[in-house]
C-alpha cells in the first residue's frame, strides 16, 4: 500500500520551504504601497536635492583645498594664463622653424621686457609728477573746506570730522602695525610666487604636451579620450579669452591714456597701465579703472575736465566693444554680461582679486568641457551648441576622434596645443 505523504529526504531539511519563499514577496507590496503615498513631485525633488548636496559638498571641498594651497594654486593659474597670452607668439616662432628652446627664450625675454618697460614708465612719471599732484590735492581739500563753510558747515564741525578721522586711525593703530609687520611676509610670498610662476611657465612652454598626457593617464582608460578632447576644446576657449582680453586691454589703455594726456590729466601713463591691468577682469575692471581716471581728473583738473574724461572713457569702451572687436575678432568670441558680473562677483567673494581675475576663464573652461562631454561632440566632432555656452568659443567644430586614436598621442605639430 502506497503512502500519499511526500517523503522527506536528508537534503530536504536544508531546502527552502514555500512559506519562507513567499514571505519576502509579501512585504514588497507593503513597501511599494508606502512609497506610493509620497507625491511624485516630492520624490523627484528629494532625488535632485540629495544629488545637489553631494555635488555642493564636492565643490566646497575643492574650493577649501584651493584656498588652503593658494600659494601654489595662484602661481600655477597665473602661469597658465600667461601661457595662453604668449602662446600665439611662441606658435608663430615654431611655425617659422625656430628651435623650441630659442623660441621659449625669445618669448620669455620679450614678455619680461614689456613688463619691465611698463613698470619703468609708471615709476618715472610718478616720481616726476608726484609733487605737483600732492600740492593740487591739498588745494582741492582746501577748496572743499571752503565750500563746506559756504553752505553753513562751521569750522568746529569740520575740525570735529577731521579729529574723528584721526581717532579712527589711532583706534586701528594695532591693526595697521600688525599689517606693517606682515608686509615682509607678504613680500616674501610674492617673490616666491613670482619664481614659482616663472618656473611653471617655462615647464608648460617646454613640455606642456607631456605634462598633459601624464595628467590624462590619471583617468580610467575608457575615459581618457573624452577627457582629452573636452579639455583641449576648453583650452582653446581659454586662449581665445586671453587673446580677446589682451586686445580689449590694449585698446582701452591706449585710448584712455591718450585721452588723459590730451586733457592734461596727471599720471596719464599710470592711468593707462592701470586700465590695461584692470581690463583683464571683464566688464567690472574697465568700469572701476575708468572711474579712477575720472576721479583723478576731478580732483586735479576740476569738474569740466572730469566730465570730458568720462566722455573719453565711455567713447573708448563703446568703440572697442561695438566697432573694433567685431572687426578684428568677429562675432565668434562673446560672453553674456550677466554671466560676467555674477561669475566675477562670486570669484571675488571666494578669493578676492585672484578670484575675480580667474573667475571668467575658469567658468568658461568648465562650461565648455561639461557641454562637450554631455553632448558627445568629443566623439563626433559636431559643433558644440552655442546656446549652452556662456562663452561662444572658436573653433566652431571639434576635430573628430580617429578610430584607434588615444589621448596619449603627441601634441599637434602646428603649434596649436602646448
Amino acid at each position: 500500500m502506497s503512502d500519499d505523504k511526500p517523503r522527506t529526504g536528508f537534503w530536504d531539511v536544508f531546502r527552502s520551504r514555500p512559506a519562507e519563499t513567499h514571505a519576502p514577496q509579501s512585504a514588497a507590496p507593503a513597501r511599494e504601497g508606502a512609497e506610493s503615498t509620497v507625491p511624485a513631485g516630492l520624490r523627484i525633488a528629494t532625488a535632485y536635492a540629495w544629488r545637489f548636496l553631494v555635488v555642493a559638498a564636492a565643490v566646497g571641498v575643492l574650493v577649501w583645498l584651493v584656498i588652503q594651497f593658494k600659494l601654489l594654486v595662484i602661481p600655477l593659474l597665473v602661469a597658465i594664463l600667461i601661457t595662453a597670452l604668449v602662446w600665439p607668439a611662441l606658435s608663430w616662432l615654431l611655425r617659422h622653424r625656430v628651435p623650441r628652446w630659442v623660441a621659449i627664450i625669445v618669448t620669455l625675454l620679450g614678455t619680461i621686457a614689456i613688463v619691465s618697460a611698463l613698470v619703468w614708465l609708471v615709476a618715472w612719471q610718478v616720481s616726476r609728477e608726484f609733487g605737483g599732484v600732492r600740492d593740487r590735492v591739498l588745494e582741492a581739500v582746501d577748496g572743499l573746506r571752503a565750500f563746506l563753510v559756504s553752505i553753513g558747515v562751521s569750522e568746529a564741525e569740520i575740525n570735529g570730522y577731521i579729529q574723528d578721522g584721526f581717532d579712527l586711525l589711532q583706534a586701528e593703530a594695532a591693526t595697521l602695525w600688525s599689517g606693517a609687520l606682515a608686509l615682509g611676509s607678504t613680500v616674501g610670498h610674492f617673490a616666491a610666487g613670482a619664481l614659482l610662476t616663472l618656473f611653471a611657465l617655462i615647464c608648460i612652454l617646454a613640455d606642456g604636451g607631456g605634462i598633459w598626457r601624464w595628467t590624462v593617464r590619471l583617468f580610467p582608460a575608457q575615459a581618457r579620450t573624452a577627457v582629452d578632447r573636452a579639455a583641449r576644446n576648453g583650452w582653446q576657449t581659454v586662449m581665445n579669452y586671453a587673446r580677446t582680453q589682451l586686445l580689449v586691454a590694449t585698446i582701452d589703455a591706449v585710448g584712455i591714456g591718450v585721452g588723459a594726456f590730451l586733457l592734461q590729466v596727471p599720471l596719464a601713463i599710470p592711468i593707462a597701465v592701470m586700465v590695461f591691468l584692470g581690463s583683464f577682469v571683464p566688464l567690472v575692471g574697465a568700469i572701476l579703472t575708468g572711474a579712477v581716471a575720472v576721479f583723478i581728473a576731478l580732483v586735479y583738473n576740476g569738474p569740466w575736465i572730469a566730465l570730458a574724461m568720462l566722455a573719453v572713457v565711455l567713447a573708448v569702451q563703446q568703440i572697442e566693444s561695438h566697432i573694433l572687436q567685431p572687426i578684428l575678432m568677429g562675432s565668434a568670441v562673446k560672453v553674456h554680461p550677466l554671466a560676467v558680473v555674477l561669475v566675477v562677483a562670486g570669484g571675488s567673494m571666494i578669493a578676492g582679486i585672484p578670484g575675480a581675475l580667474f573667475a571668467v576663464p575658469l567658468a568658461a573652461f568648465v562650461n565648455v568641457v561639461a557641454v562637450t562631454l554631455s553632448t558627445g561632440s568629443w566623439r563626433t566632432g559636431a559643433p558644440v551648441p552655442a546656446d549652452r555656452l556662456i562663452w561662444d568659443t572658436v573653433p566652431k567644430t571639434i576635430r573628430p576622434v580617429r578610430p584607434g586614436a588615444s589621448a596619449a598621442e603627441p601634441a599637434s605639430k602646428n603649434g596649436t596645443t602646448p
